[in-house]
């Protein structure tokens, strides 16, 4: 998708013993966390990233991520060594997201209710970056109403007032390719 760029890298979080549920397929602990330069304000959330390992340079951006993905980037062997490394430098370039037996997930926020709709949206293969996302209701045939990113992968819709009527559709348009997906009827009652 895009040319090699540079950046560098830290360890956080659990060592690969340690990842729980982030340690199962699809991410099989390969997560990081980007910052304001990379991540957008956490409208980069979903993004998938390769790493190529050390090169020299310097740069302002920086990606923390989990100790299995830097392991990941090292000869084998060396796993231990390049986790203990602290900060590294490395290049980076956005690639399609790929979760293999997966479909798109939608997460109702707990905060719904009647006048507002919130919903986390993960495993969006392709370009992972969500541009847009529209909803319809039940009974519109023609309409879509536009979602706001609340704050990562969180999109929401206050219905400013009005009681909103489930089922929902959702429409989800990617930010690189335009490409749009259609869940009809996904969010019951």
């Amino acid at each position: 998708m895009l040319h090699w760029l540079y950046l560098m890298i830290t360890p956080v979080g659990p060592l690969p013993e340690q990842a729980g549920t982030d340690a199962r397929p699809p991410f099989s602990s390969m997560v990081s966390a980007g910052g304001p330069s990379i991540f957008k304000s956490g409208i980069g959330c979903e993004a998938c990233y390769e790493m190529n390992a050390p090169a020299v340079f310097r740069s302002r951006f920086i990606f923390d991520l989990i100790g299995t993905s830097i392991g990941a980037m090292a000869k084998s062997g060396l796993a231990d060594l390049l986790r203990n490394a602290g900060i590294l430098q490395v290049q980076y370039k956005k690639v399609d997201c790929k979760y293999p037996g997966t479909t798109i997930a939608f997460h109702v926020d707990p905060g719904s209710n009647p006048n507002y709709f919130a919903t986390l949206i993960e495993y969006t293969n392709g370009d992972g970056d969500l541009a847009s996302v529209d909803l319809k209701q039940a009974l519109d045939t023609d309409g879509w109403q536009p979602m706001q990113q609340s704050w990562g992968a969180v999109w929401k819709l206050d219905g400013a007032g009005s009681t909103l009527l489930p089922p929902f559709s959702l429409r989800l348009t990617s930010l690189d390719s335009r490409k749009t997906i259609v869940a009809t009827a996904v969010i019951r009652a």
